[in-house]
């Protein structure tokens, strides 16, 4: 393990060099990212239960009932808490802000000494398990470092494969994850440090090899949680036009408070609780609260994933479902425009069948993290990415996909981008024939008073016209804000159309 890690940090150096960011994860659309988000969800739920099972084989009948309670009452004090931005005029606003911040934290604290009061306290538990002394845990070892020099050059070299695989993995974890705590409704302003987060990735995966230890990054990003817990209100002024004239209006928004502070607490935290004597604290820990913080980390990971909001939509009856923009009624779904074919009712069949596409992949990668096949599972998540570019778009409409998906880390759609080209190429063609045409004249002499006419092309039509069909159902911009999917921008007002979810939540 400890070459897989190794060969995995300069590979990781390699990325941040050649900034891998900037031309990757530019063909990376939100059909990836949510599968990934809601692959994290399940791995979190099913760590969940895998605590609780391993509390069921070894505590007693009324060990384990609490063991339950412990880890659902974690779960939901965690969840109530973090809704505290909600609860003015209740407490102060900064007691409030704490209180969202620290939601899980205080409610791992308070289940952690429930065990321990009244009668409680004779039921067998399942805690932690620490170190006790200054030396490796594991009764094989002596030294806190692997011997990784003594082993064979042949082995050396095939290390190579698997820290590939962590790379990917890695790699992808990372910039999605960090994707996903910097969307549109968190509202960030500083830009991320991506091919330095990518360096000191590297350089803890190389020690915890050198260490003989489990990497310390895997496929559980914290980042989203730690994004909704800096979640505020705060006013801002936008200038507006309404019938020509400026106006200035002041308007409440959403977004994260961005400082250094709360990550330094926790490394802090961190730090501390993996010395003497706090260590002994770490391992009175219940393993029931550890399945019960999974719970919550899969509950506030699952709770922004648009995959969630289109599923209730697949639950609900169609006359209850909102108005969608005209232009879906295309049955266009080759590159040609939409506007040659026949319009007709716009449906959400091809959303629904998305959405269960998303839906059936997950759960596909996820059976394989089950199998011999588990490490291989990265390259299943990168694969999804020309498999949305390349395959989907011969099977569903392209309006369809306009509306649901988006580039990840850049405006637009895809389908945004093969419009621009064809446009670009429609011109340049244009501006050929139009030269073509003057030669011709030139080598005849056809130089009469009809030469110097402009010469008219037919153009397609713009995004904008998309825009105006969408401005016409109002229902749309009303209904659908925290499905977060994008439509083109508007040229002229500099905004950008959102689909929101039925939970009333509010997008900035």
């Amino acid at each position: 393990m400890a070459w897989s890690l190794i060969h995995a940090a300069w590979m990781h150096y390699i990325l941040a060099i050649i900034n891998a960011h900037d031309w990757t994860m530019r063909y990376v659309t939100t059909f990836s990212t949510e599968i990934f988000s809601l692959l994290n969800s399940i791995i979190y739920f099913h760590k969940a239960i895998q605590e609780l099972q391993r509390a069921h084989d070894s505590l007693s009948f009324a060990a384990f009932l609490y063991a339950v309670i412990g880890a659902v009452g974690t779960m939901l004090l965690a969840i109530f808490l973090s809704t505290a931005e909600s609860w003015k005029p209740l407490f102060h606003r900064y007691i409030r802000l704490g209180l969202t911040e620290y939601a899980a934290a205080i409610s791992i604290i308070l289940f952690i000494g429930i065990p321990y009061i009244g009668e409680l306290k004779h039921l067998d538990k399942m805690t932690l398990q620490v170190s006790t002394s200054f030396k490796p845990t594991s009764p094989e070892r002596d030294r806190f470092f692997v011997e990784f020099w003594k082993l064979p050059i042949g082995w050396i070299f095939g290390a190579i494969i698997p820290g590939l695989i962590i790379t990917i993995l890695f790699f992808f974890d990372h910039e999605v994850s960090s994707i996903i705590c910097t969307i549109d409704r968190y509202g960030t302003r500083k830009p991320g440090g991506f091919a330095w987060d990518i360096v000191l990735l590297g350089t803890t995966t190389a020690l915890c090899g050198i260490l003989g230890i489990p990497p310390a990054n895997g496929l559980l990003p914290q980042a989203p949680l730690h994004s909704e817990s800096l979640m505020h209100a705060e006013r801002e002024q936008v200038t507006v036009t309404v019938d020509g004239e400026e106006k200035v209006e002041t308007r409440e928004v959403r977004r994260v408070y961005e400082q250094r502070w709360s990550s330094f607490l926790h490394a802090g935290g961190i730090l501390i609780f993996v010395s003497p004597p706090f260590m002994h604290v770490l391992g009175l820990t219940p393993t029931s609260v550890l399945a019960g913080l999974f719970m919550f980390m899969g509950e506030q990971s699952l709770s922004v994933n648009p995959i969630l909001y289109r599923t209730f939509y697949l639950l609900t009856p169609p006359s209850e479902l909102p108005a969608l923009p005209p232009a879906l009624g295309s049955t266009s779904h080759s590159d040609s425009s939409s506007e040659s074919s026949p319009a007709k009712r716009p449906s959400y069949l091809p959303i629904h069948i998305y959405t269960v596409l998303q839906i059936v992949l997950t759960l596909v990668i996820f059976i394989v993290t089950l199998t011999r096949g588990a490490p291989v599972f990265p390259v299943l998540i990168i694969a999804l990415v020309p498999f949305r570019l390349l395959l989907m778009k011969r099977w569903w409409n392209r309006e369809a996909l306009r509306f649901v998906d988006a580039w990840a880390c850049r405006e637009g759609t895809p389908e945004d981008d093969e419009d621009a080209e064809r446009r670009a190429a429609e011109e340049t063609d244009a501006g050929g024939s139009n030269q073509r045409g003057s030669d011709d004249g030139a080598e005849r002499g056809l130089w009469g008073p009809d030469a110097g006419r402009e010469i008219h092309t037919q153009r397609p039509h713009s995004t904008r016209e998309y825009d105006d069909e969408i401005r016409e159902t109002t229902d749309v911009s009303d209904e659908w804000i925290e499905l977060g999917i994008r439509v083109p921008e508007d040229e002229e007002a500099g905004t950008k159309g959102k689909i929101p979810a039925v939970t009333g939540h509010e997008k900035d």
